[in-house]
């Protein structure tokens, strides 16, 4: 059954509270220790220009985008992220401006920001086709959108990551990359969460949205954007990380990077 955007709203407004409790326990590796330095790496000088952070969360990388000398506007769909974000502004701010918002739907004039930024949100939307038109519509021409989401290749409805003796990763197996999962709900933890705490400690269940490398390619042009750079994040050989997600990414990357600009009229 198809999860509409109304369900997924209420999905990331129950996850809100926890996920917001665990990520500033430092418990998102993966985003804190390599994700987002790789998003960050690839974006483009943002000083001085006005941007707009889509499905913001907490506010980390919203904030981050602040101290790079951005005017940022950021959304998300959960009032309880946003009341969180937005606590964090009053009592140390940049300048940021949180509202509660569907970027299906964005409430922004045309050609409003220099910029924008989805960090591992758009995969969660039901339709980022839609998404993505919004955003060009709400972009100056020549502005450019930078997004992360899990890899289409590497992390599509089945996957499995195999280890050897040692606990170190040595292939990921996956299956279903043509299938569509229209909003099928994982329930997972952050995999720094220790394994005795998941005993006290609700998963997260969150959307899942499915579509293949040149799907994601197909909305992102009909949008009337054009791709100017990917990026694929990975720790590397011999970084010393056996057993945790970041060790997966030396195999195969866990996230796509994509960076694309509006078309000139």
């Amino acid at each position: 059954m198809r999860v509409d955007a109304r369900e997924v709203a209420k999905h990331w407004e129950a996850n809100a509270e926890g996920w917001t409790c665990q990520v500033r326990q430092g418990l998102d590796v993966f985003r804190d220790q390599l994700n987002s330095p790789a998003f960050f790496a690839m974006l483009p000088p943002v000083r001085g220009l006005r941007g707009l952070d889509v499905g913001c969360g907490e506010g980390a990388n919203t904030r981050q985008l602040a101290r790079l000398g951005a005017r940022v506007v950021a959304i998300d769909v959960a009032p309880t992220f946003i009341r969180h974000a937005a606590e964090v502004e009053k009592t140390q701010p940049l300048g940021l401006d949180y509202q509660v918002a569907d970027a299906m739907a964005l409430p922004f004039g045309p050609s409003s920001f220099d910029f924008a930024t989805a960090f591992m949100s758009l995969m969660d939307m039901p339709d980022p086709a839609r998404a993505l038109r919004e955003v060009s519509r709400v972009l100056r021409p020549g502005g450019f959108l930078q997004f992360s989401i899990l890899h289409p290749c590497f992390a599509p409805p089945h996957r499995r990551v195999l280890r050897n003796s040692n606990g170190e990763a040595r292939a990921i197996e996956v299956g279903g990359y043509f299938d569509s999962t229209d909003g099928r709900v994982d329930r997972w933890w952050f995999s720094a969460l220790k394994t005795e705490d998941r005993k006290t400690v609700e998963p997260f269940c969150t959307p899942i949205f499915h579509r293949t490398l040149s799907g994601w390619f197909t909305i992102v042009g009909m949008a009337g954007l054009v791709v100017e750079e990917l990026g694929e994040p990975t720790v590397g050989a011999g970084a010393g990380t056996s057993g945790t997600v970041l060790d997966e990414t030396r195999v195969a990357p866990l996230s796509l990077h994509v960076r694309a600009f509006k078309r000139w009229a």
